[in-house]
């Protein structure tokens, strides 16, 4: 699984970063957890307000924090 979370570094998308480790390591998936800053690979996505997250080339979430425990819920929809 590619979770891919979209910011240029502020506060909060180093949080965002941390829960979604948090939310892989507690729902126990096989998952990368990968930074994006470039801004444009961000465009790319449609993100026009960070923090985003990507979950398998799905934006999930974009311009709020959500819990860990919402990225958990993703990451086992895309589990299956």
């Amino acid at each position: 699984m590619d979770i891919k979370v979209l910011g240029p570094g502020c506060r909060n998308c180093e949080k965002l970063e941390a829960d979604s480790k948090q939310a892989v390591k507690e729902s126990g998936a096989d998952a990368t957890v990968t930074k994006v800053a470039d801004m444009a690979e961000i465009m790319r996505y449609g993100v026009l307000s960070t923090p985003g997250l990507v979950i398998n080339g799905k934006v999930k979430s974009y311009g709020r924090l959500p819990s860990v425990k919402e990225i958990r819920t993703w990451i086992e929809e895309e589990k299956g």
